[in-house]
């Protein structure tokens, strides 16, 4: 096949894998497509929960007609028995002709062995196609797998000048409809919403996807050094029908963590950083071995600068509403003590829409 064919095909199975995202973890989100004369005789995503994989699904539902077709794969298919047989081996039994893979996979137990058993059995093999949207896609597991983190989206909804609140603390509702859509749609797509402890004392948030119908709810993180947090709030109420983990510091009361467990939340003890503050890298190591690979984080102000400071952040989304609060209002971001432009964090803008009235525009490392 040729290389826009090739491409046509690949840009089909990422689409395909995008429908797994924070639906998956600890897994990759991948997507497959089996080709056959130039016709789809099989598709597939890798499932909720993590199984089964992309290429298992599409391989059913291909059947016999796998055999001498091509297979398109987002990332190298995986070469160890877990809870379920290698994909690697899956596609060599059912006789595919050739694989086209948009990545390879950095996990140690796969890390090329994949590619080589598809190899080794006369398999013809390319890679690299779609390979920046595929490691986009797959930055989650990528960066879990490399650096043992979750990667970052940063949300901010502030106004023309910055702020978040009034100097009242009012904050709802800064943006519009549309944009509070769209925010529901990003933690659909994550595997996790994560704020401070700040904003869960002050919004009482209930960090769910809302509006898009009977969906997997993200686990929602909070990060609270002492674990003072109100008991009462959404969050305790309904620790046992959607996750709540807690990220805390080492002198939280023992007593603050038996309630909260005993309201059903899970409970992740890290170190505090040299101003007293949890440590964010910490943090997110901790969250990472526990499985999660895409974290949405909402604020507030403390936790915003702190993960910036630390290039912490893979992508900063800013939600800007039409209004002006002014100087005494809540700033984004809180204190990052730059002192010269030369230290602040520089981001890369990647894309400017229009939600509504308000003006979405999307920032990367």
């Amino acid at each position: 096949m040729g290389a826009d064919t090739d491409r046509r095909f690949m840009a089909l199975a990422l689409s395909l894998g995008r429908r797994g995202m924070g639906r998956v973890w600890p897994n990759p989100a991948v997507g497959c497509v089996i080709v056959k004369e130039g016709r789809v005789v099989g598709r597939g995503w890798t499932q909720d929960g993590g199984r089964p994989h992309a290429e298992r699904v599409a391989l059913d539902q291909a059947g016999a007609a796998a055999e001498g077709a091509t297979a398109y794969v987002t990332l190298e298919p995986c070469n160890h028995t877990g809870q379920t047989p290698p994909c690697s081996g899956a596609l060599v039994e059912a006789g595919v002709a050739r694989v086209v893979v948009a990545t390879g996979d950095p996990d140690p137990r796969t890390a090329g062995a994949g590619i080589a058993t598809l190899r080794a059995a006369g398999i013809a093999v390319e890679m690299g196609v779609l390979e920046d949207a595929a490691r986009r896609d797959h930055a989650g597991f990528l960066t879990r797998v490399v650096t043992g983190r979750p990667v970052v989206s940063l949300k901010l909804a502030a106004t023309l000048d910055g702020r978040i609140a009034t100097a009242t603390g009012e904050s709802r509702w800064i943006t519009g409809p549309r944009a509070r859509h769209w925010v529901h749609a990003e933690r659909a797509r994550h595997d996790a919403v994560m704020i401070g402890a700040g904003t869960a004392r002050s919004d009482d948030p209930q960090l769910t996807v809302r509006g898009f119908g009977a969906v997997p709810q993200p686990v929602r993180v909070v990060l609270s050094r002492r674990l003072d947090l109100p008991r009462d709030g959404n969050l305790a109420r309904t620790a046992r029908d959607v996750p709540v983990w807690l990220v805390h510091g080492r002198e939280a009361p023992e007593g603050a963590r038996g309630a909260w467990r005993d309201a059903g939340a899970t409970l992740l003890e890290v170190a505090s950083g040299p101003g007293g503050q949890l440590d964010a890298e910490g943090a997110l190591a901790a969250l990472g071995g526990a499985g999660l690979t895409r974290v949405f984080c909402e604020g507030g102000g403390t936790l915003a600068a702190a993960l910036l400071a630390a290039d912490l952040v893979e992508t900063l989304w800013l939600v800007t509403a039409g209004r002006a609060i002014g100087a005494e209002g809540t700033p984004a971001v809180g204190a990052m003590g730059v002192a010269a432009l030369s230290e602040a964090p520089t981001l890369r803008l990647a894309g400017v829409e229009a939600l509504g009235d308000d003006v979405l525009t999307r920032w990367e490392r």
